[in-house]
């Protein structure tokens, strides 16, 4: 470094980016457990329409929801590129059925926004923000309250732990 410049330091965030549909969304990667492989799952009944059901992850049984459906995305067919986001939920760990999961990233904070009045009404208390990094749009995401405390419950009453 010559005489008289000055280091600059960014202060950054890391992400874990996924799809859905053609949208791009990122959620803090220390809410993130695992990413596995979409797996089938055993449909469980008397349950919201938004969970898929239960797998089996490493001997802990973990309800998987679909996200697009929770979110009021359009649902299409999932395909090998389909990834379950696992992560934990008020001390549940639930799966997340997403798209594709496409890269973990580094964001500067001072390029992440508040979410726009009109898409934060809209979305409560799950969308935290909004980034453009390299003529990128990312959605942020807190997959931690995607569910309400009325659904963790029954969530809670359907696969006890």
């Amino acid at each position: 470094m010559a005489a008289g410049e000055q280091e600059l330091h960014v202060e950054q965030a890391q992400f874990v980016i996924f799809r859905l549909g053609k949208t791009e969304f990122a959620v803090p990667i220390h809410q993130v457990w695992r990413i596995v492989p979409l797996v089938e799952s055993t449909r469980v009944p008397h349950t919201p329409p938004f969970i898929e059901g239960v797998i089996n992850l490493h001997g802990n049984i973990v309800p998987v929801i679909d996200l697009k459906k929770r979110l009021g995305l359009p649902v299409e067919g999932y395909d090998e590129e389909a990834r379950i986001v696992v992560v934990d939920v008020q001390g549940h760990r639930v799966g997340m059925i997403v798209d594709a999961v496409t890269e973990i990233l580094w964001l500067p904070v001072d390029t992440i926004e508040p979410p726009p009045a009109m898409i934060a009404d809209i979305s409560g208390v799950y969308l935290t923000g909004v980034a453009v990094h390299n003529d990128r749009l990312f959605i942020i995401l807190d997959l931690s309250r995607v569910l309400s405390t009325e659904e963790v419950q029954e969530i809670n009453k359907a696969f006890p732990t």
